[in-house]
């Protein structure tokens, strides 16, 4: 393909963002803080990073490709002066990775700068980015994030109270935004709560975070989580919060999260990743036995199942494969011949622990089937007498559209084959996923997930649909 026709198909696209949020008000000097906790949040995104800070004053960012520790240095640092900052790591679930596209965005709107970072995907990005630019706007990203940069510079938003409130009440989908002006930090989840987002405090500076491990980071004490529909507003006179959607029914937030996303020792939605996970594994030995002489995980994901395994079945843990940590997480990798490329750099079998032995073999999931095949293949070369599988999640069916890199079923195993014949492609003696009912039984609001990629009930509607608001405006 010539580089004018990759250009076309990839501003075509519109970018869904899955990605790592973090920001602080009220530190002298923010940026080596945002630092630390974007490194904490690598495990979100790994294709770029950004910090926006201000100094109630002036606008300062930097922004690149790559790792958090390439992208910055002492040099960014040293321009990046002020008590106000917010910083995104990204993961792009569909799209082309180029540096337009790493978050924060901003841009300057008639009330001054605005910057923007996103977590998620907003299903109706594309009816409002077309009905914007119908009337005249000009879109710099093919990101959906943009899309609430063009209604907050909307005058019919800009004149009104509860100017931000408003804007949100347009989105629909996932998303999890932290905002910034010249002078306050905002933050918000929608009103299904898809995506996490927690409210901590450093000394005496608010911080926001996707995940409590940065908080962890950087020594600050977790609050409590954003409610969905609810926007954190932190100025001057402190935190204030409001609401721009009616509460809902029941949430939708992602199990995913919790089966493979999050980092181990994070606590959202009310509990903490470890120990779902690990309660996971025990879920599996009850509901798929198997005579075996040691348990493996595939690292790091993998690790606290086979914890609970482990111990509920009395099955030995050992080692079986040993994970070069100077490979990034091949599941968030944007392109399938690139996850292809790293997966067999990311893990080595250990032969002197699985030769002639009975294997079971703990991974989180399986969605194409060649990594997992891959694995069972250098299992078996290093002389693994038997390999048994359990996948800590159900078999995934159909598409996510909320932010997790399942974009077209054809790309599910589990669409085109069944368990059975999953099974014989990955060459295992025998197969388990955890059931539907074994996935929420560590959690008491149960209603209150979303499992749309097992079960296809997809909790918004994901059609173009537009904003009942910016329908009135324009239909007059």
């Amino acid at each position: 393909m010539t580089q004018k026709g990759m250009q076309k198909s990839y501003m075509c696209k519109d970018i869904r963002e899955s990605c790592g949020l973090f920001g602080i008000f009220g530190v002298s000097d923010v940026a080596p803080l945002i630092y630390q906790g974007l490194f904490a949040l690598q495990h979100r995104g790994q294709e770029g990073a950004g910090i926006v800070v201000s100094n109630g004053k002036k606008i300062r960012s930097a922004k690149g490709l790559g790792l958090v520790n390439d992208v910055f240095s002492k040099k960014s640092f040293d321009s990046l002066k002020g008590h106000i900052g917010i910083g995104h790591v990204r993961y792009s679930t569909t799209g082309t990775t180029r540096i337009q596209n790493v978050q924060p965005l901003v841009a300057e709107c008639a009330d001054g700068i605005w910057a923007i970072a996103h977590n998620g995907n907003i299903v109706n990005a594309k009816s409002l980015r077309r009905m914007y630019q119908e009337s005249g706007s000009i879109f710099q990203t093919s990101s959906d994030s943009e899309v609430l940069v063009h209604i907050l510079a909307d005058p019919m938003y800009r004149r009104r109270p509860r100017r931000v409130e408003r804007a949100l009440e347009e989105m629909r989908g996932a998303f999890s935004f932290l905002l910034m002006t010249r002078d306050s930090m905002m933050a918000a989840r929608d009103p299904f709560g898809f995506r996490p987002l927690s409210i901590g405090k450093y000394e005496d500076s608010y911080v926001i975070a996707s995940e409590t491990c940065a908080m962890a980071q950087i020594g600050a004490t977790f609050i409590r989580e954003i409610d969905p529909g609810e926007l954190v507003t932190v100025n001057s006179s402190g935190l204030h919060s409001s609401t721009f959607s009616e509460k809902k029914d029941h949430f939708a937030q992602c199990i995913f999260e919790h089966i493979y996303f999050a980092h181990p020792d994070s606590n959202l939605f009310g509990r903490n990743v470890h120990s779902v996970r690990y309660q996971y594994g025990r879920q599996l030995a009850m509901e798929y036995p198997v005579d075996a002489d040691i348990i493996i995980a595939i690292p790091d994901s993998g690790n606290s199942a086979a914890l609970g395994f482990s111990q509920c079945s009395e099955i030995p843990l050992d080692f079986g494969f040993i994970r070069n940590h100077y490979v990034g997480r091949t599941f968030i990798m944007p392109e399938a011949q690139e996850r292809r490329h790293w997966v067999d750099m990311k893990l080595a079998v250990l032969p002197e622990v699985v030769k002639g032995k009975r294997v079971v073999a703990i991974d989180d999931s399986i969605v194409r089937g060649n990594t997992s095949a891959n694995r069972i293949k250098y299992l078996r070369k290093a002389g693994a007498k038997e390999v048994h599988v359990r996948i800590s999640c159900p078999p995934i069916k159909y598409p996510c559209y909320y932010g997790i890199d399942f974009p077209t079923k054809k790309e599910l195993i589990a669409t085109q084959k069944t368990t059975e014949e999953i099974r014989d492609m990955l060459g295992a003696d025998s197969l388990g996923f955890i059931s539907l009912e074994g996935l929420l039984t560590p959690f008491e609001n149960q209603k209150d997930f979303c499992t749309a990629c097992f079960t296809g009930n997809y909790p918004v509607e994901i059609k173009s649909a537009q904003g009942k608001r910016t329908l009135e405006r324009y239909s007059t």
